[in-house]
């Protein structure tokens, strides 16, 4: 009798996933940690922060939502339950990598990273009710999902690479520029969760506790933290026309700039008309999409080459004999 195989070890014995249903996984771990944080952010503006009032059960009576808690605990218990289809959807993530053949450690230590992460932030949300949505723990909620996003993003993008060494495709200072906008990139969505934790979408309708200072200037030091990442990234695209960057590099700094802009707009529109909320909605999702385009970037200016079969040389022609 051979030895006792764990479940992951046992299905990557009999089923080896193609490279591009790999590719699949990772790409749906990438939706849905995005739609969970749009989802996260429809229960905070519905005012259904507090539906379910405990944690992990919806009432101290109840594991489900009760009718009694109405539209707002049916918000906030499905968003709850879309945990559990993210959590189906690293889980496939993970069980492709592992099933990858050769195996490939490294993009398997990266599907549970973000299982870990899953499962942390989910505690982190029971936390935030039992605090009576703190916005300091709001928003810690909200960056560890982003966390998570980081995570599924880098993932997707090692499957269509291979396992060696990075090498640069650009000079280092272009990857320097890089890292800039990463960094500010990052400030700016932190930024973001002071200017919502400090306005009036609190997440429920009662007096919930919001941020020591006042939203409108949180906004402005957002906008100037986006205008700042504007500057970058229009920086990073007129450089790699200059050193010749690959076109997929150029095209990645081209989205950038495309949902900088879009991004941008909402934000002033929200701003100016009494930030309503289908308008933070499509903020929100643009935040998203904005970091996702600024790791796509960042991470197109280095390349990891698949492997390449090798493939015999031709054996010498036998000549003929007379």
């Amino acid at each position: 009798m051979g030895p006792v195989l764990n479940p992951l070890a046992f299905i990557a014995r009999r089923w080896t996933p193609s490279p591009g249903t790999l590719r699949r996984a990772a790409l749906s771990a990438v939706v849905m940690s995005v739609l969970i944080i749009v989802t996260g952010g429809a229960v905070r503006l519905t005012g259904s922060g507090l539906g379910c009032d405990t944690w992990p059960k919806c009432t101290d009576d109840s594991l489900f939502a009760t009718p009694e808690q109405g539209l707002h605990g049916a918000i906030e218990f499905g968003n709850r339950m879309l945990t559990y289809v993210l959590s189906a959807a690293v889980g496939w993530a993970i069980v492709a990598a592992r099933s990858t053949k050769p195996r490939r450690r490294g993009l398997t230590r990266l599907g549970w990273l973000q299982f870990w992460i899953v499962m942390s932030n989910a505690v982190l949300g029971g936390i935030t009710v039992w605090m009576g949505l703190n916005p300091w723990t709001v928003a810690g909620h909200f960056l560890a999902a982003n966390a998570l996003l980081t995570v599924a993003v880098i993932t997707w993008q090692r499957t269509g690479e291979g396992d060696t060494a990075p090498r640069p495709r650009v000079p280092r200072p272009v990857r320097k520029l890089s890292w800039a906008i990463m960094i500010v990139s990052a400030l700016l969505i932190a930024l973001g969760t002071a200017v919502t934790g400090s306005g009036k979408h609190a997440g429920d309708s009662s007096d919930v506790p919001r941020m020591p200072w006042d939203w409108t200037n949180a906004a402005h030091v957002h906008a100037i933290a986006a205008w700042v990442v504007c500057a970058l990234a229009l920086a990073m695209w007129l450089v790699l026309r200059v050193v010749d960057a690959p076109l997929d590099t150029r095209a990645r700094a081209r989205d950038l700039l495309v949902v900088l802009l879009a991004q941008g707009g909402i934000g002033y529109v929200q701003y100016f008309t009494g930030v309503p909320e289908l308008l933070v909605a499509a903020h929100m999702l643009g935040s998203s999409l904005m970091w996702i385009a600024v790791l796509r970037l960042a991470l197109s200016l280095r390349e990891r080459p698949l492997p390449t079969a090798d493939i015999p040389a031709p054996s010498e022609p036998v000549p003929a004999r007379a």
